[in-house]
Order: C-alpha cells, then sequence, then structure tokens
C-alpha cells in the first residue's frame, strides 16, 4: 500500500432496496458496517461515496450504484479522480465457494466466474486486494435453487448473523 495515498474500499452489491440484504450484497454489508455511523454519503462517479480517517490513512468507502456486472463503471472513475494506485485498492465481495460466515483474502487472480470482479479486473487490472465473504453454495444446502437465484436470496437469520460476525473481523 502506497502510504501517502488514500485507500479505497469498495463494497460490491446491487443498489435498490429490493437487493438489501441479499448474498450478492455482503459487499455493501461490510462497508455500511465498516464506515463511521456519522457518515455522510454523496452520490459521485457512479458510486455512494463516504470519506474518513482510520489509523492515519485517508480512505474512501464506495458503493457502486451500476449493479453488480458493471462495478468497474464506478472504480475506474473513481480511481481516476482520488488517483487511487492499484495496491490501495480494496475490493469486499460474496464468494459462494467459500462456507457461510467465514472470509478468505487475496491480492490477485481470476475472477472464479464473479461478474463484479471480472468487470473491475476488465477496468483497472487484477491485482488488487480482495476480501471474500462466503455466502456458500447452494449444493451445501441441498437446495435445487440456481446459483443466479442463490446470489439474490436472502440471508436467514443465522446466515445473517454469521455474515455479520464475519465482517467485524475485517481489517484495513
Amino acid at each position: 500500500m502506497q502510504e501517502n495515498k488514500p485507500v479505497l474500499i469498495v463494497g460490491l452489491g446491487n443498489p435498490g432496496a429490493e437487493y438489501e440484504l441479499t448474498r450478492h450484497n455482503v459487499g455493501f454489508m461490510a462497508i455500511d458496517a465498516m464506515a463511521p455511523n456519522d457518515s455522510v454519503w454523496k452520490k459521485e462517479k457512479n458510486a455512494l461515496t463516504t470519506r474518513c480517517e482510520i489509523a492515519g490513512h485517508k480512505v474512501i468507502f464506495a458503493k457502486p450504484q451500476t449493479f453488480m456486472n458493471n462495478s468497474g463503471d464506478a472504480v475506474l472513475p473513481l480511481m481516476n479522480f482520488y488517483k487511487i494506485p492499484l495496491e490501495n485498492l480494496v475490493v469486499i465481495h460474496d464468494d459462494m465457494d467459500i462456507k457461510v460466515g467465514e472470509k478468505k483474502e487475496k491480492i490477485g487472480g481470476s475472477s472464479a466466474g464473479h461478474n463484479g470482479i471480472k468487470s473491475i479486473d476488465a477496468a483497472v487490472g487484477n491485482e488488487y486486494r480482495r476480501i471474500r465473504i462466503g455466502i456458500g453454495h447452494p449444493r451445501d444446502f441441498a437446495s435445487p435453487i440456481a446459483p443466479v437465484d442463490w446470489v439474490l436470496g436472502k440471508f436467514d437469520s443465522d446466515q445473517l448473523s454469521a455474515i455479520k460476525s464475519v465482517i467485524k473481523t475485517i481489517k484495513l
């Protein structure tokens, strides 16, 4: 991370009340939990953003308003406007290949079929920090639901509790 540059933390999700608390919106949920309670959000560059300072770092939290598959259309303009180097980009998103309530982090790598990550990779490259929050796969629950419908489904209360707990463990 370049110490003299802001950190852009992007939570992936879909805008709109109908998508709140869906599996695909864990990135938005993480951003809402991480941003200070008194945050003032504004719409800029295809995203809702707020700025603060955490542990001496200037931080910009962002929730793209472009829908998941076009997340790069929000991330690239924000990076250009705030002059964010790729190593100062952090993206938080859902991952079906990780159990509910677990998280994994990595820098770079493939999108593993995640359309939001594909869009960001196409816009800015892929050598940025990713925090992947597990939402489980329908097969883990012996569910006949198709993956596309699974990610747009809502958590049950136990899953939501596990998600909120893992979000609390995210560190800058």
